[in-house]
């Protein structure tokens, strides 16, 4: 005999009601909580490099800058996530009466987990795309010196650039910036096997 388990689907009210409470991160995917994973040190590091670097570039500029804990709202797809890195021309544009929720990020950063890189480089970016400010999408791999760019062009298409080894530079196409592998992957241990 076969048990089945009824599926319990959320309003986006009860979600951010109980997120406000859970002690990890969890996002909300129209009706579903799914519990994101934990970070490694690895994802951290480099998370943390692109951020810090990118935030002094940018410090004169127009842009506000998070990291990790600033959740962003697909209202297309009703979706809350949690980008590593997301990049806002001028001010945020709030999701509801709080400061939490953000919804035009120009560029999103994440970086992939053995656990997460089909999403993040499928389904996710498709959910991304829905945001009309949303320019530019790096993938950064966290078990080599690999990134992929994905920047939207004057047509409108999106174009992917590839960058890998050490002594490649990504040059953002959003935003100006650029930035060596090698410092982005600076106190990343590749021998560690952390997920």
């Amino acid at each position: 005999m076969q048990v089945q388990i009824e599926k319990r689907y959320y309003t986006p009210e009860e979600y951010l009601a109980l997120e406000q409470k859970a002690e990890y991160k969890n996002e909300y995917r129209d009706g579903e909580i799914v519990p994101m994973t934990g970070g490694t040190t690895n994802h951290n590091n480099i998370a943390g490099n692109f951020y810090v670097r990118v935030l002094l570039a940018l410090r004169d500029k127009n842009f506000n800058i998070y990291i990790g804990d600033v959740r962003l709202w697909l209202s297309r797809y009703r979706i809350y996530t949690y980008p590593d890195v997301m990049v806002i021309n001028g001010d945020p544009v709030y999701e509801g009466t709080g400061t939490t929720t953000v919804t035009n990020p120009l560029l999103i950063v994440e970086v992939l987990s053995n656990s997460t890189k089909n999403y993040d480089q499928g389904e996710k970016f498709d959910f991304y795309r829905s945001i009309p400010e949303f320019k530019e999408y790096i993938l950064i791999d966290q078990y080599r010196f690999y990134v992929k760019q994905f920047a939207k062009n004057q047509e409108g298409k999106w174009v992917l650039t590839e960058y890998e080894g050490e002594n490649a530079t990504l040059v953002l196409e959003s935003v100006e910036f650029q930035i060596g592998v090698r410092e982005l992957y600076q106190r990343v241990n590749f021998e560690l096997n952390e997920e």
